[in-house]
């Protein structure tokens, strides 16, 4: 127990009387709802979030309706996610306006932000508390002060390093968890929001992570994914010498029946050592996602990437020398300001040079506070839609053509359960991340199957069992 998890002790034992109370008043717990917009960072915060309400004697449910607590961990990486976010609150109005005590609070990357503080401030007066990233660990104090208060509780980020370790996570899985290995970001894409909400980096120390992935493990997890804004930095803040290669290193120690993924991976810090830990390990999966954002290299430098496409071919060819077999995913902007057709034509050339097995591409979104968005000449909504779709043309094309050599052969695949949407088939993911449909049943639900793939397309795999 460190001195932050001990700062919260008695705030979370005020909620937890306060919990008590309403229990015996109504003959139920309270309820909270927690909605998660955003990022796998996101996930794992929202995971924390109902890990401490529910060591506060609240109740987690999966829907608001009758919720004492409603919490909406917010994005801003695109303004449309935002935007969202402000949607969805104000739907919880009606929530407010029959119950009163209703707690409604907003958290997360969004609420960093100076503009978004003073809007909730004075458009969603229901709103009643306001946290930032950096102060996720201060949930339970911020509550206990709302609840004792009965004050509106807007929490302006401090510059907090704090490194809190400890907290209670409610995971929503029983075989697939993220584990944060750091937090922040200090590369300052010039398009990016991510430094100005998150913070500057600051990494775990190595044996709280190796702990937590330990307990994983022995608890029957087989799919764990280390997250971080840029995986790569990992351990430069720290006084032990202990880069992302290193930490991965031990992880792949431990005994056990699992697979260790991670993102997400800078190319600018992307190293030879970490590509040959991984292709000599037991554990870690043999995909790498390597944002490459642009083929043009005078857009790469004004996105402030800090690489060129001589490295980034580099680092692919690479790996690729050492993991014939691994599968590489990319995100792509299309539409960057002043990004001419000649530009996103090299674009184009990069993904046929690349070869894919799957790209995030994004349409570029201005985000206020950014050098991106100052400049002039923005590219208009018709040339980044047209451009889009041509992105999208030759990168299907092109994951078809990985998908179809997988026909026939036989697949180790971590089985997710029912489809989200189609109940009549199961799904699952291979060790690179392919989405694979079969016949199946419920007990199969979080175990490795061997999957005969027989049939591929653009995006899925479609196979039959043949070992459990």
């Amino acid at each position: 127990m460190n001195e932050n998890q001990v700062s919260q002790t008695e705030y979370i034992a005020a909620v937890r009387a306060n919990s008590a109370r309403y229990a015996a008043e109504h003959g139920t717990p309270p309820i909270a709802f927690v909605l998660t917009l955003g990022c796998q960072q996101n996930e794992a915060d929202s995971e924390k979030l109902a890990g401490m309400a529910e060591e506060m004697g609240y109740e987690i449910a999966d829907k608001p309706d009758d919720a004492s607590l409603i919490l909406v961990n917010t994005c801003a990486i695109r303004e449309h996610a935002e935007k969202r976010a402000l949607s969805l609150v104000g739907q919880y109005k009606h929530l407010k306006a029959k119950r009163p005590d209703l707690v409604i609070g907003m958290c997360g990357c969004m609420v960093v932000q100076e503009h978004r503080i003073e809007e909730i401030k004075h458009r969603y007066p229901y709103v009643d508390l306001l946290f930032g990233t950096s102060s996720l660990y201060r949930f339970p104090e911020l509550l206990a002060q709302k609840l004792e208060r009965k004050k509106r509780i807007l929490f302006h980020d401090p510059d907090d390093r704090t490194v809190a370790e400890g907290m209670p996570i409610r995971r929503t899985s029983t075989y697939r968890a993220w584990v944060s290995v750091m937090y922040g970001c200090n590369n300052f894409c010039s398009y990016c929001i991510v430094p100005y909400v998150r913070g500057r980096e600051r990494s775990r120390a190595k044996d709280a992570i190796v702990r937590e992935v330990r307990e994983l493990v022995e608890n029957g997890y087989r799919d764990i994914t280390l997250l971080g804004q840029n995986v790569n930095s990992y351990g430069k803040d720290l006084s032990e010498q202990c880069d992302f290669a290193d930490l991965l290193s031990e992880l792949d120690t431990i005994e056990g029946d699992y697979l260790l993924h991670f993102m997400t991976s800078h190319p600018k810090d992307a190293t030879r050592k970490l590509i040959d830990v991984m292709a000599s390990s037991r554990h870690i999966a043999h995909h790498f996602h390597l944002p490459m954002q642009s083929g043009s290299d005078r857009v790469l430098q004004a996105m402030n990437r800090h690489y060129d496409m001589e490295k980034y071919l580099g680092i692919v060819d690479y790996i690729r020398e050492k993991m014939p077999d691994a599968v590489i995913t990319s995100d792509i902007i299309v539409g960057f300001p002043e990004e001419s057709e000649e530009e996103f034509e090299e674009t184009l050339n990069a993904l046929k040079r690349v070869r894919f097995d799957m790209i995030y591409s994004f349409i570029y979104s201005p985000r206020k506070g950014t050098p991106a968005a100052e400049i002039e000449a923005q590219i208009s909504p018709e040339v980044k839609s047209a451009r889009f779709d041509r992105l999208l043309a030759v990168q299907n094309e092109i994951s078809l053509e990985k998908n179809q050599p997988l026909q026939g052969m036989a697949l180790r695949v971590l089985c997710d359960g029912v489809s989200k949407n189609n109940d009549a088939v199961y799904q699952g993911r291979t060790e690179g991340g392919k989405i694979v449909f079969f016949d199946g049943s419920q007990e199969l639900e979080g175990r490795f199957l061997t999957i005969k793939i027989e049939r591929a397309d653009t995006f899925a795999l479609y196979g039959t069992i043949i070992e459990k």
